[in-house]
């Protein structure tokens, strides 16, 4: 499809393999877009589940930082993200590796996560001054816990396959193999079934928050992008220092 990423078939399972191992499968406007049309092609061309996984050592280290300064990043992410949650089929992360930031979100909008040894979860954010929406946090809270998702968010915990398999962000413990033997097995489920489930577990879970509620959110959300601490943490990065915060 691109050499970006790659969409295969192993039966009525479709696979997504990001492929842009010299940036550890970091997400650019281009790749969020190439994810979205997979999977809406996946669907399209009768798919009944679908794999998403990283080619290489890491599942995806999160977003390109030198792409992801403005709303056209924003929008492609969450399109994206927002797809893969929405999708009538049953998603399925290989999580091969590390899933970092946007790598966590990838992971989260999937229905369900088969972990590698070697992966991990992180959403570091608070270092950078960036953030993540709303949807993304209640989701991962909802998956991972309370508790686990404060540590991550504010104390920026990372955390390994075992743990994430113990606090309920991860399903199962395997490699890619293991992912796609469980989506096939998905694929031969009553679709009309999965479909409706999902939809029952995404409308009753997750529902739509208040307009007052999402207004106040949205405008924290869009302070912290506008802010002078996320110039701060932009520039800091260019000049390879510590950032220094102000909270301005």
């Amino acid at each position: 499809m691109s050499e970006l990423l790659d969409l295969s078939h192993r039966g009525r399972t479709a696979v997504i393999t990001l492929q842009r191992q010299a940036k550890r499968n970091a997400l650019t406007i281009e790749l969020c877009d190439l994810i979205r049309e997979a999977a809406t092609s996946a669907v399209a061309d009768g798919a009944r589940s679908l794999v998403v996984t990283g080619e290489g050592t890491s599942f995806c280290s999160g977003a390109d930082l030198d792409a992801v300064y403005g709303d056209t990043f924003r929008d492609a992410l969450y399109g994206m993200l927002h797809t893969l949650a929405a999708s009538p089929i049953p998603v399925v992360a290989a999580v091969n590796g590390p899933a970092i930031g946007a790598g966590t979100q990838i992971a989260i909008a999937c229905d369900v996560r088969v972990a590698a040894p070697t992966a991990a979860f992180a959403i570091p954010t608070a270092g950078n001054a960036l953030a993540v929406d709303p949807w993304t946090i209640r989701r991962f809270a909802l998956l991972a816990g309370n508790g686990a998702a404060r540590a991550a968010l504010l104390g920026l915990d990372r955390i390994d396959a075992s743990r994430a398999h113990a606090l309920g962000l991860v399903d199962r413990l395997g490699d890619l193999d293991d992912a796609i033997a469980w989506a096939e097995q998905m694929a031969d489920l009553a679709p009309l079934t999965l479909a409706y489930s999902k939809q029952v577990l995404n409308t009753v879970f997750e529902p739509d928050l208040d307009p007052g509620t999402d207004a106040a959110l949205q405008k924290a959300f869009e302070t912290c992008w506008t802010s002078e601490d996320f110039a701060e943490g932009r520039a800091a990065r260019l000049e390879k220092r510590k950032p220094v915060f102000r909270g301005l």
